[in-house]
Parts: C-alpha cells; structure tokens; sequence
C-alpha cells in the first residue's frame, strides 16, 4: 500500500518538474524571438483589410477597409499654409501633402485632397466627408475627444506673438486688455480669451500678415513655423519681432473616433516607420520645414524599445497631448442634462459645449452684447441717414440735391461688403484699429446704404405729393415743404421699415471686417468647441429674434407717427 502511494507521489512529481521545464522552455523562446516590427504589424494589418475589402465592400463599417475597396483616402489639408500646404495653379504643394502622398503610397491607394480650415477640419472628419486630417492641427486634450489623433506626432510648434518693436510686451499677462488678431481655430484661443486678451478673428494667416503691415492689426499670433519664412526677409525682422512664444504644441494627424480603429493603427505604424527611416524628416527637408524636432523623433524612432508594433503606446517614445482642459460653467451639469434627455426623447444628439465651456460662454455673451449694440446702432443710423438723405433729395435746390443723388447712386451699385471694407480701411487710416472702430464703421457703412435706400423712397413719395399739390382745387392753401415732408414719411413709411428689416439682417456680414459680433464669436467658439451646427443653428434663432422684435418696433414706430401726423 504504502508502495503504491509512492510510487503515484513519484509519477506526480515527475509531471510537475517536466511542467516547470515545458514553461521556463517557453519563456526562454519568447525572450529569445525579437518583438514584432512595426513593418511586419503594418503588413498585418492591411492582409487583413485586403482580404476583407476582397470579400464584400457592400458598405464595410471599418474605415480602412472602405479605402481600400474605393482605391483613395480622402486627405483634408490646408491650401493657405505654406511651406506646409498651399494650392497654386499647378497643384498643391507643401510638406503635409507630401506626407499624404506617401501615406497613401504605403496604403497602396491615391489621395484625393480636399481643403480644409482649422474651423472645420474636424468637423468634415466627424461628418464622413475625409479620412484623413493632416492640417497643422495641434493635439490637446480636448481635442482628443473629439477626433482620434494618430501618435507619433509628425511635427511640433509654438504659439508665437508678434508685433512691431516698439511695442513691450513680454508675457501674456500683459497681453491683458489688449486686441490680438488670430486665425479661426487656432489651439490657444482659448488660453488667450481666458486671459482678457480680445481676439480679432480672420479666417486665413497670410491675412494677419496683411493686416499687421496695414495697421490694422498692431499684434499677431500664429505658429513659429508660419513665422519662419517671414523673419528671413530682412525688412520685415527689422520692423517686427516675437514678443513671446507660448503653448508647445505636437501636431497630430488625425482620423474619426468611429469605424476608424484599424485605419489609426495603420497610420501610427505608418508614423513610426516614417520617423526611424527618416522619411519624414526628407520630406521637411525638401520643403523647406525647419528639421529640428524630426530630427530627434528619428533617434527617438530608432531605439529598440520604440521600435515595435506597440511604440506607438509606449509613453517613453510618443508625446503627450497638450493639456487644454478649460473651466466649467456654473449650468454646465444642466446643459449635459438637456443634451442626454434631448438624445433619449427626440433623438437628436446636440453638442452644447459652448454652454459647458467658461471660454466659449464668455465669447458668446460679449458677441451677443456686441451685435445687439450693432443692431441698435445700425438700425439708429439708418433712420437718421434716411431722413437727411430723403430731405437733401427732396431739396428744391440742385446743388443739395445733385451730390447727395450721386452719393445714393454710389451706394447703390457698391457691393455691400466693399463698403464695409472701404469704410473700415478709411478709419484705420485715422485711428489705431479696435474692436469699437470696427463696429463703429459697420454701423456706419451699413447705415449709410439702407438709409441712402431708404432715403430715395422719402424723396420720390415727396416728389409724388408735390405733383399732387401743383393739381389741388383752388382756393385751398399750398403746404408747405416741411408739411409734405412729413407726409412724404408716412407714405414711405412701408419702404423706410423694409431697409431697417434688411439693415438687421445684413449686421453680420460685420465679422467680414473683424467686428467681434456674435457670428464671430460663435465662429471662434468652435475652435475648441467643435460644435459648429448647433452653434449656426442659434446664430439663426438670434437673428430670426432679432428680426421678429425690430418688426414689432417698426410697427409701433408705424401707429405713432401716424397718430402724430393725423393730430397735426
């Protein structure tokens, strides 16, 4: 008995060591085999896709696997940016395009580029309409959320602030109070609105450029790299220079967070190879992109450790996303609840942001200050145009009546947006430019061309009444210029509200010259809110408010004077 207990105690610890050895056999080859190439997983990869795209290509969920079966990734880039991209007659041409030409070289697909702006360049990657973004677009924290930037970085910058020498300004607490020109989207808005900087939005850089040696713009910020080719020109170094630099940036490629999981692979693999090999870093070169950062991303790509299937997650080797995170606003636990309950009951999925976000709220509220002191002051300077205009037009003396008609007529045939840029201009070259000037030459210029239409309609309803007067039965009084002035008012009244109507509607078109309106506010806000249909939406009902409440004015305005000319 006690035999056969030891013998079965001996099989069982013969097994057990030949375990022991079967493991540490085991893990002696897995320490031995080299960890999987980012080649041999990129390879991988798109096998898998290929045979998928093979099979059925009937409407494929994944999104690498719909490039495949079409043959071409759709690539968003710049056509403003140069020596990143830029579009010319002969095509495009810039360091980001060359890297979307060969990305899809390594797909084995072509690219078909379209232009984006930093205002929508997520969106159109959220609405399907691009697989891939590669437009000089920073990754941060927030934007995380909202698109999936594909790690390793192809490029980093810093926010850079620049201005004529005279000017002392060091840091951006200084910057406090002061109206810097910026370009719609770019990642530090935010940071600057949230330090009482007033932002100045314009939709292109070369723009900023533009309007810094106008004098329109007296600080600019865009990226250093943007600067670089500026700075090389001895003049403009001579005349201006960086006050500061700010924000370290990683630029990031960057795709949709949905049905897009192996395509973000793919193209960090991609990022990799491109780094150690030093493909990246040729094409900068070639383009004439400072080198520098690629340059330690090469060695950084060459390390053992980095150089695997997985270096893309490894912390050690890719860069963090910028932190961007910005402060809440007081109702912002509301507001997600209405977007969840909105979901749940009327299945439209909202993005409220700019209600969440402290930023964004604040452009928002002074945006909606400011237009309605654009709306009033238009609506003020219309009225007052037009009763000066109709009584000139309707002077019995020709040398009142004839320059005023040549300066309606002018009016007339001006497209309305050259008269607020030839309005604007004409005050930037008195004054220094400020967001007051701005809305001061759009309440002007527009006033000026619904008040001189406006204007007209008074002068023909005065003519009307004196051909009537020269027919009245005899024995009755003539009445007088200042009595059918008046009437003339109430017979064009219809007219005269028709051109306030369109002077509210047209208020907008102020963001064209850099008044900080509620267009433009709302424009700056999905830079880092990224909610742009809900934001145009509440643009419309603004402006439908708007319009509902100057008709109820009008026919208020409408039932006094009429009582006032019956009394008369």
């Amino acid at each position: 008995m006690l035999r056969r207990v030891a013998m079965r105690v001996g099989r069982l610890l013969i097994w057990l060591m030949l375990l022991a050895a079967s493991i540490a056999a085991g893990h002696r080859a897995c320490a031995a085999r080299p960890p999987l190439t980012p080649d041999a997983a990129l390879q991988s990869i798109l096998s898998a896709a290929r045979a998928a795209a093979a099979t059925s290509c009937a409407d494929p969920a994944d999104q690498l696997v719909r490039i495949l079966c079409a043959g071409t990734i759709r690539v968003g880039v710049r056509d403003d940016y140069p020596p990143f991209a830029a579009a010319a007659a002969g095509g495009r041409s810039g360091f980001e395009v060359a890297v979307a030409t060969r990305i899809a070289a390594a797909l084995g697909v072509s690219p078909t580029f379209v232009t984006v702006t930093p205002a929508d360049r997520i969106a159109l990657l959220a609405e399907n309409r691009i697989d891939l973004a590669i437009a000089t677009m920073g990754d941060t924290t927030l934007r995380d959320g909202q698109a999936r930037f594909i790690r390793p970085h192809y490029y980093a910058s810093h926010t850079a602030i620049v201005g004529p020498r005279a000017i002392p300004l060091r840091t951006l607490r200084s910057l406090a109070g002061h109206t810097l020109c910026v370009t719609v989207g770019d990642s530090s808005n935010p940071e600057l609105a949230a330090a009482g900087v007033r932002l100045l939005l314009f939709a292109a850089p070369a723009q900023l450029i533009d309007e810094l040696h106008a004098g329109a713009c007296s600080l600019i910020a865009q990226d250093d790299t943007f600067f670089a080719r500026y700075f090389a020109k001895p003049r403009f170094s001579a005349e201006y220079e960086t006050k500061f630099t700010m924000d370290p940036l990683p630029w990031g490629m960057a795709v949709a967070r949905s049905g897009g999981d192996q395509l973000a692979t793919a193209l960090s693999l991609i990022s990799e190879i491109f780094h150690r090999d030093g493909v990246f870093l040729r094409l900068a070169e070639r383009n004439g992109v400072a080198p520098a950062f690629l340059r330690e991303q090469r060695a950084v790509w060459q390390r053992p450790t980095c150089d695997t299937a997985q270096g893309f997650a490894n912390p050690a080797c890719v860069l963090p996303p910028r932190q961007s995170d910005m402060a809440r606003t007081r109702f912002a636990g509301t507001v997600a609840a209405a977007e969840a309950f909105i979901a749940a009951h009327l299945g439209l999925h909202l993005s409220l942001a700019i209600f969440k976000l402290q930023p964004a709220w604040d452009l928002v509220r002074q945006g909606i200050l400011n237009s309605i002191i654009l709306i009033v002051g238009t609506l003020a300077a219309t009225l007052g145009f037009a009763l000066v205009i109709g009584r000139a037009l309707g002077a019995r003396r020709r040398v009142l009546r004839w320059p005023v008609r040549l300066l309606v007529m002018l009016l007339q045939s001006t497209p309305p947006v050259l008269s607020l840029v030839i309005a604007a201009s004409a005050a930037n070259a008195i004054f220094a430019f400020s967001a007051a000037l701005a809305l001061g030459a759009a309440i002007l210029s527009l006033g000026l061309i619904n008040g001189g239409n406006a204007g007209q309609a008074i002068a023909e309803a005065m003519a009307t009444l004196r051909a009537e007067e020269a027919h009245r039965p005899a024995g009755r009084p003539a009445l007088s210029d200042d009595v059918l002035y008046v009437h003339a008012l109430r017979r064009s009244l219809t007219q005269i509200i028709a051109f306030l109507i369109n002077a509210t509607k047209a208020t907008p078109m102020a963001s064209f010259i850099g008044a900080p309106e509620l267009l433009n506010a709302l424009t700056d806000s999905t830079s880092f809110s990224s909610d742009r249909e809900t934001t145009y939406w509440l643009l419309l009902i603004f402006y439908v408010v708007a319009v509902l409440l100057v008709v109820r004015l009008c026919g208020v305005m409408r039932g006094v004077l009429e009582r006032r000319i019956a009394a008369s």
